[in-house]
């Protein structure tokens, strides 16, 4: 579960990670992901493929934006639902969904990630 997030590091069971980071069938990859989403590539994106989630959560930085065509399709062509959104929110979100007991993987960039 995330337990905090700020300008400078992502919290996972209160343990502190200065990247961004992605977790996918309860393990945690850090660091991961790009500086900037314009930057995401679908190898990034691979390793949150098998087994499948129902739901893959891109939290953005500070603010919501959206990846290329080529990512959208990627995940799409996969059958995974994408939710993109902030990081905050994103973080939230997961846990939310965790506790649902639904199937989720979830990339987070930090708030300094540019798009």
């Amino acid at each position: 579960m995330f337990t905090g997030y700020d300008d400078a590091q992502i919290s996972i069971n209160r343990k502190a990670y200065p990247s961004g980071l992605c977790i996918h069938a309860n393990a945690i990859t850090a660091p991961w992901g790009p500086e900037k989403l314009s930057e995401l590539t679908t190898e990034q994106l691979t390793m949150l493929m098998e087994p499948a989630p129902e739901i893959l959560i891109l939290g953005t930085g500070r603010q919501t934006a959206f990846p290329s065509a080529e990512i959208l399709e990627f995940v799409s062509s996969r059958k995974i639902g994408l939710e993109c959104m902030d990081s905050r929110s994103a973080a939230r979100t997961y846990n939310i969904l965790i506790e649902e007991g639904r199937t989720v993987s979830a990339a987070l960039l930090l708030p300094s990630a540019r798009r």
